[in-house]
């Protein structure tokens, strides 16, 4: 089984805003594969269904983005899911909007939520799905993180994230993730 989890803030003041990129990531590929995320248990919102055969759990957090290794720890374990099959999605402000970057391991690189999956998970050894929102040029970082993406930025994002839902897709379907990554990145 893989488990793909999207971070974002929860609550409709936080919906399609940039910081919610990992959810909306998330949602276009649950709604592209018919998967429903209904189940809420585990401070999480999750729903399971078969991709190329390969039977997929999709998550987001319930708990806001500082605390997600608090839904993400207990349904590895609830699951019996390895740290190996486990892709993060989220936003990443030292990325051009529209690029997305894949990486097999790292540091959390000041994102909240990946500090907290690392400090709950106890390693740093899980795969992540980087998608550019691009750093702000004339707002604070909260503000820009915490708005919504612009008619012209539109276009870029939904690129990113149409190529993120493919870059699940190929690792659901069991390509190597150095070859992803030279793919995508």
């Amino acid at each position: 089984m893989k488990m793909i989890v999207g971070l974002g803030n929860i609550g409709p003041q936080y919906e399609e805003t940039r910081h919610n990129t990992g959810f909306m990531v998330v949602d276009a590929f649950a709604q592209k594969h018919g998967i429903e995320l209904t189940t809420r248990k585990l401070d999480a919102r999750y729903g399971t269904g078969l991709v190329n055969g390969e039977k997929v759990l999709v998550v987001k957090p319930t708990t806001f983005m500082n605390e997600s290794g608090r839904a993400v720890h207990p349904l590895m374990n609830y699951f019996k899911i390895d740290l190996d099959d486990i892709m993060v999605v989220h936003d990443d402000m030292d990325l051009p909007l529209g690029r997305i970057r894949l990486r097999d391991h790292g540091s959390a690189g000041g994102h909240n939520g990946i500090k907290s999956i690392i400090a709950h998970v106890s390693s740093q050894d899980f795969k992540r799905i980087k998608v550019g929102i691009a750093h702000p040029q004339q707002h604070t970082v909260v503000d820009y993180v915490l708005g919504k993406f612009t008619t012209e930025q539109a276009p870029l994002f939904n690129q990113a994230k149409d190529n993120a839902v493919s870059a699940l897709e190929d690792w659901i379907d069991g390509s190597e993730f150095p070859k992803l990554m030279n793919q995508y990145n």
